[in-house]
């Protein structure tokens, strides 16, 4: 890339050409094998360039998820840090929802603690900061896709398709009390009545909250505040399993109201 101009006209076709794949579901090769040098900044600006084609279209943001948290997770995909992207309102459904996995190209499933935030997070904030800003909180299903070819693909590629997030399946919230310990929660995963995956809060970072503050500390790169009523997804307590079709997915918590999708 030869500057600036150069450097944006490429990213700007990156990002058209991972556009085009989702439209037509016609995969394309992962950018890490294409463009080794290919900078975690650079990843997040493909992504905020599709996010503004989004929203120029008529999108709306209802918030973000937060990706890889766990140490799970991380092993799954061989990378060590989480990484975020945006959710917007056309991607969320209720319990109790019906999807049809041919919709996507090759879809996957994480249960999540997920958060309402009840006040503006505009800057990098500490875990006592967080916590006070969030008014809600509720289980959730998210469901990922990628419009590489598989899912051998790295950090970078994770980022620049949305943090991979397709989907996501909100349960019923209940307000959150500050001296809730999220971190113990208990969560159970099952398909078709059987259990697939277990895990806790504290298998997100030690605890939810604390991915909550690490997405502030995104901000610069995010290009936006974090807004009272947005969604935060803190992350999945479990590898990621295939959305099968014909499968009933339930997700039940210590404390948190379960949540049900089907897949058709």
């Amino acid at each position: 890339m030869a500057g600036p101009e150069a450097e944006g006209e490429v990213l700007a076709g990156l990002a058209r050409e991972l556009a085009d794949a989702a439209r037509t579901g016609v995969p394309v090769r992962s950018l890490s094998k294409r463009f080794p040098g290919l900078a975690l900044q650079d990843a997040y600006r493909i992504q905020r360039i599709n996010l503004e084609e989004r929203v120029s279209a008529g999108g709306r943001v209802a918030g973000h998820k937060i990706g890889l948290t766990s140490a799970a997770m991380q092993e799954q995909m061989g990378i060590d840090e989480p990484d975020s992207g945006v959710v917007l309102t056309s991607m969320v459904a209720s319990s109790g929802s019906r999807l049809r996995s041919a919709d996507f190209m090759n879809p996957r499933i994480e249960t999540e603690i997920a958060f309402r935030l009840s006040h503006d997070l505009a800057e990098a904030s500490d875990l006592g900061t967080v916590r006070s800003a969030v008014g809600e909180v509720f289980l959730a299903f998210e469901v990922l896709d990628t419009v590489f070819a598989d899912w051998n693909i790295t950090l970078v590629d994770s980022i620049a398709d949305n943090a991979a997030c397709a989907g996501v399946i909100t349960g019923s919230p209940v307000p959150f009390d500050p001296v809730w310990d999220l971190a113990a929660e208990q969560i159970r995963a099952e398909a078709d009545g059987k259990v697939v995956a277990t895990g806790e809060g504290r298998d997100i970072l030690g605890n939810p909250l604390l991915a909550l503050a690490w997405l502030t500390h995104r901000l610069p790169v995010l290009g936006t505040p974090l807004r009272a009523g947005d969604i935060v997804l803190a992350g999945s307590v479990h590898a990621s399993l295939p959305l099968t079709p014909g499968t009933d997915f339930r997700a039940t918590s210590t404390r948190l109201p379960a949540i049900d999708l089907q897949v058709l």
